[in-house]
């Protein structure tokens, strides 16, 4: 249930904030340190998505080798008496805003984390505020807006809009088997490098949290994305976003009684998303230049 939740972190030693609004992973404001690994020296931005093993650094960083973190406010080696579980390397430990802590395996590669809320009502009050507005129930509504005079091509003054926070339901435009696992939109995707993974999306809409099961850099397209069934691509070759020009993906989303295509960046980072142009004659996603 934690998953997607972000965590606000402190330095355990002079207490002060480690959240960089400026620099995101995962859409979401950074955990920004100083790292030391491999005899090199640089900053790292973790995702502070619980769950998410994503980050971005000015160097380089190796698999399989342990790593020193500083805090970028008071310059002190962030350490911790605990042992990883998984490969018996150092914990390193950071306090949570709200109370309590938070814990990450020193060597690279390792996705061994853990999370301790204070007290319950701490932890319950995470989960309620990420997720009590979204919810299972169509937020499709039908309101007015005048259509615009075209010749031959009447435009009906009823269009449908999609709020913000509903919950797609999301199917493959080829196998028409749903794409929802654990309540998480799942694909099969490749990187350029030919790494396989998954990717694990937010179901409900302008939501963009995230997690893969491989990294993805920040700012890069995804190779192929595909259907986890059927593993048909998903990518529309012939067209690209037009925020940052990268190749989309399509899918089926179930609305107005009956299936549309919905398009998505294959570009980490980017948060657009669209409708073809003939749902548009029809349907309005909230917060879209259409509306």
């Amino acid at each position: 249930m934690l998953d997607l939740i972000s965590l606000q972190v402190k330095c355990p030693i002079c207490h002060k904030s480690l959240m960089d609004e400026e620099n995101l992973v995962d859409n979401e404001q950074a955990v920004k340190l100083k790292i030391a690994i491999d005899g090199k020296k640089g900053t790292i931005w973790l995702s502070s998505i619980y769950g998410s093993y994503n980050f971005h650094s000015d160097i380089d960083i190796p698999q399989d080798k342990i790593a020193a973190f500083e805090c970028p406010h008071c310059n002190t080696e962030i350490l911790s008496d605990q042992k990883c579980k998984e490969c018996s390397s150092p914990l390193i430990q950071f306090y949570l805003l709200a109370g309590g802590k938070v814990s990450i395996c020193s060597r690279s590669g390792c996705k061994n984390h853990s999370v301790e809320f204070q007290d319950l009502k701490t932890a319950l009050n995470h989960i309620y505020r990420d997720f009590s507005y979204l919810s299972r129930t169509s937020n499709i509504q039908i309101i007015k807006k005048p259509g615009k005079v075209e010749e031959k091509t009447p435009i009906k003054d009823d269009k449908e809009i999609i709020t913000s926070g509903t919950y797609l339901q999301s199917f493959c435009p080829h196998c028409k088997k749903g794409l929802i696992e654990n309540n998480m939109l799942k694909f099969k995707i490749e990187k350029d490098d030919g790494e396989i993974g998954f990717l694990l999306l937010s179901p409900y809409l302008n939501v963009f949290s995230h997690k893969s099961t491989i990294r993805l850099p920040e700012k890069k397209a995804i190779k192929e994305i595909k259907c986890w069934h059927c593993e048909s691509s998903l990518i529309e070759k012939d067209k690209k976003c037009p925020q940052c020009g990268s190749e989309i993906a399509r899918i089926s989303v179930a609305a107005m009684s009956k299936m549309i295509d919905f398009y998505i960046c294959s570009k980490k980072g980017c948060t657009w998303h669209g409708l073809s142009d003939e749902d548009l004659k029809y349907i309005i996603i909230e917060d879209s230049e259409e509306w």
